[in-house]
């Protein structure tokens, strides 16, 4: 049977950045109308209603120029998060397309916006919004932390498929895959494990890299669910890789304090102890907005999908891992704080008993 043609589709090339602490998106608002004389957004899902599934705080919206690319023109948004997450997304629409180029033009998009001659275009878009931008960020820093993710959406083929006849007819194997070659029966069921359907003629598959998502009826909750995932992802890796560049410099620091003598010590230890209370502070403060950035009270499916995103990018996983490093700080702050109340009390003994030899010399030397 041969393979359908793809009558509407889009290709979205997704790289997200952690620019900043933290973003104030009100300020960057104002900063976006007034520069560009064009309003942003609030981001919302298009077709859940918000009791249902919602942002936590809605990330920032915006629309950049279109981009000339080797394979078309791609329009291009970007995303602000308040706990310090860029997204930018090019997507790139398809009409007319027969299935196995559909699918050739995707591998081509990830080539192009990846290794091919044509990733300077992120770091112009992202050195342009930083440009805009920089008085809403919240201690920007330039992270070395970036995540990326593809997804091919079609709305449409040149006839009605359900999502049983649309897998019978199609190998999605080779899209999800980016393999040129034919994969051994474990790895294909590998790459088809994560698939989910609501109405008879939908489908979203899932890999770690990529998505196909078949929506006849052009909703992007999807998309928007996938991409906050990925934001959650690479905010949570950041932390994770500050923790661990922090627990070696934390190891030295205290071995430097207990190594003081005195009213150093004292000292030492306090200081020590109030920088690991304010950087556990920072960080589950941080962690807790990512935690929160999509609320799901209702939507049973795009419950499903999300969880399932976070599962297969190891959001949770990596989250755990910050959870353990945090806690080990934690325990490290109260042995630090005991030891600086003991260097404290044991300043203070013996100061009380120098006070007491003084007063015996004088009271000997009076009579």
């Amino acid at each position: 049977m041969n393979e359908p043609l793809v009558a509407s589709g889009a290709i979205i090339a997704y790289r997200l950045y952690d620019i900043a602490f933290a973003i104030d998106l009100a300020k960057a608002e104002a900063l976006w109308a007034g520069r560009m004389r064009s309003a942003s957004t609030r981001a919302q899902l298009s077709a859940t209603p918000a009791k249902a599934m919602a942002f936590g705080v809605p990330p920032v919206e915006i629309v950049l120029e279109p981009v000339a690319l080797r394979l078309g023109t791609a329009n291009v948004t970007a995303r602000l998060y308040d706990f310090g997450v860029l997204t930018i997304a090019m997507r790139q629409t398809v009409h007319d397309l027969p299935w196995p180029r559909f699918a050739e033009q995707v591998n081509a998009m990830e080539h192009w916006l990846g290794t091919g001659a044509e990733p300077d275009l992120w770091s112009g878009l992202l050195s342009q919004i930083r440009a805009v931008f920089r008085d809403a960020l919240v201690r920007p820093a330039a992270s070395p932390v970036e995540e990326d993710y593809l997804i091919a959406a079609v709305e449409a083929f040149d006839e009605p498929l359900s999502a049983e006849q649309l897998q019978a007819r199609i190998d999605l194997v080779p899209l999800l895959s980016g393999e040129q070659r034919a994969l051994s029966p474990s790895a294909r069921q590998d790459v088809l494990r994560q698939r989910f359907s609501y109405y008879a003629d939908d489908l979203v598959v899932l890999t770690w890299d990529r998505a196909f998502i078949y929506e006849p009826r052009g909703d992007s909750d999807v998309i928007d669910v996938l991409e906050v995932a990925n934001a959650q992802l690479l905010e949570m890796r950041y932390y994770d890789e500050l923790l661990d560049a922090e627990l070696p410099r934390m190891y030295d620091l205290i071995e430097g304090a207990q190594r003081a003598v005195g009213l150093f010590a004292s000292w030492r230890f306090a200081n020590l102890a109030r920088r690991l209370t304010t950087l556990v502070a920072e960080v589950t403060e941080l962690t807790e907005k990512v935690d929160n950035a999509l609320q799901v009270t209702e939507d049973v499916y795009l419950a499903r999908v999300y969880a399932a995103a976070l599962e297969l990018f190891r959001v949770r996983a990596v989250g755990a891992a910050v959870d353990r490093k945090l806690a080990i700080i934690r325990d490290s702050y109260t042995a630090l704080y005991h030891e600086a109340s003991a260097a404290r009390a044991a300043l203070m003994e013996a100061v009380i008993v120098l006070l007491i030899a003084i007063e015996i010399v004088l009271a000997l030397l009076r009579h």
